[in-house]
Parts: C-alpha cells; sequence; structure tokens
C-alpha cells in the first residue's frame, strides 16, 4: 500500500536523522533537524503517524454511528497536536501555513483551526545573537551599537517568517520597530515547499475527499513576496496612499535607507491587539466600533481600491484612542486602527471586482438569479450556494429564504454550518480549486475578520451590511464606467457614465433613508422600553403609598 511505503520512508529518514541528530562541527554543535535532511524526516514521520492513525481509528467503524463521529473527533485532536508540533519544530514556512490552516474555519474540523490559531499571536523565537547577526549583514554594521541607541532584546511579536524588535535610532533618537527576518528561513523554504507539496499529494491519495493542493499552491507563489522586505515597504506605502480618505487608519512610516530583504526599519505605533479582551475593557472601548471601522477599510481595500491585506490577523491589526484633539468639536472617530505587516497583498483585477461586487450585493438584497450567476462567473459552477455560504458564513437556506440583512446569525445556525463542513468536504476543496486565486486571499482576510466579528458578538450585524453595500455600490460605478468605456465614445458613453452616477447616488440614498429608518425604529424600541421602565415604578410606588395609607387608617 502507498501509505505504508510512506510511513516506511518517513522511519528511514527518521533513522538518518537520528543518528547524527547533533554533531560536532570543530566549534559549534549542529543540530541537524533544522536542516533539509532532519525537516523532511520529521515530516515523513508526522504525516505517516496522523495517516496510520486515522485509519487504525476508524477501522470497521460504521460511518452512521455516534461511535464512529466520537472516534473521528479524538483522531483530529491528536492529529492536530501532531501537525501543531511539526509545524512549530520546523518553524519558518511550515507555520505560515499553520496559520493559514488555523483560519479555515468553513473548511477544517474545529480540532485543527483551534490548535493553528495559536500560531497567530505565538511562533517560535530566534535568538538574539542570530536577529544580531542578520542585521549585521544586511546593513553592513559591526554592532547594533553603530545605528541604535538602544535596542530591545526581547521581541514584541514574533511571527512565521520574522520577528519585531522596539529599538531607538542613534540617530535622531526615534522610537522604532525593527522587523528581522529569521535566519535561514529564506534559504530552505524552497525545500520547504516541495515536502509540503509532497504532504498534500500524499493526503489527497490517501483520504481524497481532503485535497489541499491550492494551499500549496498558494503559498507558493506568495512566499517569495513575503520573504523580500522591499515589497512590504512598497506596499507599505501604497495602502498609505489609498487609504487617507480614513483619518482614523494609521500605517507606520518606513525608513528606506535602514531597511532591505531582510531588515524593515519602521515608526513604533502602539496599541492593543484587537483580539486584547482585557485591554478593551481597561480603555472601555466599543466593540461594535471596532468592527465597523475593520469593516469600512476592508470593504474600501477590496471593492472600491482592488488592493487588499491578505493577512489581518488579530497580531496584525491593534487599536488605540486618538490622542486628544485640539477643537472642542469634532467629527472625527475617537479610535484609530493600526494596520501592521503588509507583506501579503493581492491586486484584484477589474473582472473579480465586478462579479465580486455584484455577488455581495445580490446576496445582501436576496437576488437569487443574482447570486447564481456571479457565482457560476467567478467559478462556482452548479455549486453556487456552498460558494455562498462559504462566501457570508451564513446558511443557503438563510441567504435564500429569508436574507441574511433580515436575520441574525444564531448559535444553531452556525452549529449547522461546521457540523455540515465536514459532509460537504469534498465539495469545498472542488469549489476553491476552481475559483480565482484572488478569491482565496479575500476569503482568507474574510476568515480573520470573521473571527474577530465571532468574538465581539456581533457577527452579521446589519450595519456591516450598510457599510459593505456602500463600497459595493460606489466600485460598480467606477467598474460599469471602465467597461462601458471599452464599447461606446461620444455622447453615448458620456450617457452612460451619467446613467451609471446616477444609479450610485440613487442607491446611496436608498441606504441612507433605510438606515435613518433603522435609526427611528430604535429610538421608538428604546422609548417604548423607557417607557414601560416608568410605569412599573409608577405603579410600584402607587402600590407601597396605598399599603402605607391603609396600615395608618387602622385603629390603634
Amino acid at each position: 500500500m502507498k501509505w505504508f511505503k510512506l510511513l516506511a520512508s518517513g522511519f528511514g529518514a527518521l533513522s538518518v536523522g537520528s543518528a547524527s541528530i547533533l554533531v560536532l562541527d570543530e566549534k559549534n554543535i549542529i543540530d541537524l533537524t533544522d536542516y533539509p535532511v532532519g525537516r523532511a524526516a520529521r515530516t515523513g514521520i508526522t504525516l505517516a503517524s496522523i495517516i496510520v492513525d486515522y485509519k487504525y481509528a476508524l477501522f470497521g467503524l460504521d460511518k452512521e454511528t455516534n461511535e464512529y463521529e466520537t472516534a473521528k473527533s479524538k483522531a483530529h485532536a491528536r492529529s492536530a497536536k501532531k501537525m501543531f508540533n511539526l509545524c512549530w519544530k520546523n518553524r519558518g514556512t511550515y507555520i505560515k501555513v499553520g496559520q493559514h490552516l488555523g483560519a479555515m474555519d468553513y473548511l477544517l474540523p474545529p480540532e485543527y483551526t483551534t490548535a493553528f490559531k495559536v500560531l497567530h499571536s505565538n511562533a517560535p523565537q530566534s535568538s538574539l545573537e542570530e536577529i544580531e547577526q542578520v542585521i549585521k549583514e544586511d546593513l553592513k554594521v559591526n554592532s547594533l551599537s553603530d545605528v541604535f541607541e538602544e535596542f530591545s532584546p526581547k521581541p514584541l511579536g514574533t511571527a512565521s517568517l520574522a520577528q519585531v524588535h522596539k529599538a531607538t535610532l542613534k540617530s535622531g533618537g526615534s522610537n522604532v520597530a525593527v522587523k528581522v527576518q529569521h535566519p535561514r528561513v529564506r534559504d530552505l523554504s524552497d525545500k520547504d515547499m516541495n515536502m509540503m507539496d509532497n504532504a498534500l499529494e500524499w493526503v489527497q491519495y490517501c483520504f481524497p475527499e481532503f485535497d489541499l493542493m491550492w494551499l500549496g499552491i498558494e503559498t507558493r507563489n506568495n512566499l517569495p513576496l513575503e520573504l523580500d522586505f522591499t515589497v512590504e515597504a512598497r506596499n507599505c506605502k501604497q495602502a498609505k496612499e489609498n487609504l487617507k480618505c480614513f483619518d482614523w487608519v494609521k500605517i507606520p512610516k518606513i525608513y528606506d535607507n535602514l531597511s532591505t530583504s531582510r531588515v524593515l526599519v519602521m515608526e513604533f505605533m502602539e496599541g492593543g491587539q484587537v483580539n486584547d479582551m482585557k485591554f478593551f475593557k481597561e480603555q472601555k472601548i466599543d466593540f461594535n466600533n471596532v468592527s465597523s471601522m475593520l469593516g469600512k477599510l476592508f470593504s474600501e481595500m477590496i471593492f472600491v481600491q482592488g488592493f487588499v491585506h491578505c493577512d489581518p490577523h488579530p497580531g496584525n491589526i491593534l487599536i488605540r484612542r486618538r490622542k486628544s484633539n485640539s477643537s472642542w468639536f469634532s467629527f472625527k472617530s475617537e479610535l484609530e486602527l493600526v494596520l501592521l505587516d503588509h507583506g501579503l497583498y493581492r491586486r484584484l483585477s477589474e473582472d473579480f471586482r465586478y462579479h465580486y461586487a455584484n455577488l455581495w450585493q445580490a446576496i445582501i438584497n436576496k437576488d437569487l438569479k443574482g447570486i447564481e450567476k456571479h457565482s457560476r462567473e467567478l467559478g462556482s459552477g452548479e455549486m453556487y450556494p456552498l460558494l455562498t455560504t462559504i462566501v457570508t458564513g451564513r446558511a443557503w437556506k438563510v441567504v435564500g429564504d429569508q436574507g441574511i440583512k433580515n436575520v441574525a446569525l444564531t448559535k444553531e445556525e452556525d452549529d449547522e454550518i461546521r457540523d455540515n463542513a465536514g459532509v460537504f468536504l469534498p465539495h469545498i476543496s472542488q469549489v476553491l480549486n476552481r475559483v480565482p486565486s484572488e478569491m482565496l486571499l479575500v476569503l482568507k482576510a474574510n476568515d480573520h475578520l470573521r473571527g474577530l466579528e465571532h468574538m465581539y458578538g456581533v457577527r452579521g450585524h446589519l450595519s456591516g451590511f450598510l457599510d459593505m453595500s456602500r463600497c459595493c455600490l460606489r466600485a460598480l460605478r467606477e467598474l460599469k464606467v471602465n467597461r462601458t468605456r471599452k464599447l461606446e465614445s461620444g455622447i453615448s458613453l458620456q450617457w452612460s457614465i451619467l446613467e451609471h452616477t446616477l444609479t450610485l447616488y440613487i442607491g446611496l440614498f436608498k441606504l441612507l433613508a433605510y438606515e435613518w429608518y433603522l435609526w427611528f425604529q430604535e429610538v421608538r424600541k428604546t422609548k417604548r422600553k423607557s417607557s414601560r421602565q416608568n410605569h412599573q415604578v409608577t405603579e410600584t410606588t402607587d402600590s407601597t403609598m396605598t399599603g402605607n395609607a391603609f396600615v395608618l387608617k387602622v385603629p390603634g
């Protein structure tokens, strides 16, 4: 059997590695498990162990029984722990893939996503000596003191490909954040990707319903960009220009003269992570406000700008209170979002944005024909209800029958989606293999944001759909005009532009009117509630007075 051969090869690789895990190389002891042969051994052993575990644990069990489901859940938990340990020990590219898996609630069992979510805020650290060596090599200096007055030995945060230290520049005394790539991660990335491609092929062979080849392809395409910090510097500047319409979005300034492909020196910005509940309570920050800001920000990126930050996990977004305004009267938001880690962006094509914006408009307006049309244009084929569920995180019967803006997400609906994820796993894999690569990164961003909404308890809030719909309308006006320019000219073109512009403003007016209607309904509801409470207080007071009066009238 093919999987048995894999197990044999895995143990063979382990015997090579374990025979000389530590060898003396003149002055240094080298850990061979941090080299390709050791990493391959660890990968092979882990994968073989997981495959054998599943085959043995589920052998002979009827899939329709509770016993099978219990055994499968336990196998998931054991395998998730093994996979997590593999990612943690191999570091680098493995951590990056583990982070991606941790956001795939719509595809993976909760045992896996729960285990991998830890990697979003916690990853293995490189030593200070290793970090200092990278800085000296790239900045061509003899020591850290040549550039920095102070350099904190403890990292502010550690990610899959790099870690960040706080420092003070020797020239000017500015506080900065220094992002330094883990040593050897670039050298090992190609070999790691080859190992993971082979592992995914084995998983697909042993479990045909679990096709994740698209994940390997997407990671291989994006990894070189994330490993070049000059790309991140350019993305950072482009994002700052695109988002200047939001005065509450803050993006760090880059020090180009101190930045290379492996070292990025940027302005130091403080704030609490958007998943830090303790920080929210201490600062008295409203979850609804933060959720609304995140929704506006990413709707603008996806639909209007078409230039999207595709790794918005909680460690990459900070929230803070704005410094006091000098004016006593201001419409400025009291909060600011700090957007970090600009290594992974995707520029969306106009064709994708057109159909994706139309899809969301159709979903919000419960337009089933529009949902089918634009889902098919995005590659779903006949499985457009499934793509809609993946995009929205809502059950198809809610999307199609009641409308997601009319029905709040319930625990029962959420549980139903999670339970059915395993049943529809083969179909989900097929859909993700069909859709454009742009969709995969947009879905990744959606997953991170949806996780935050779930944490805040505001998932499926109507205000989010209104903000998204505004961005869809603005984007569609621009995209339709661009399409028209290719087909028409002269008076016909000008008339079409006017028509698209009027459609935009009519749509925006309808949204504003609907928002005012909702506000009026909320005010009436609040007044009714207040009136009932006052009436109850009055009745209680009258009853008390009557009782007292009666007591006073009784003869002594």
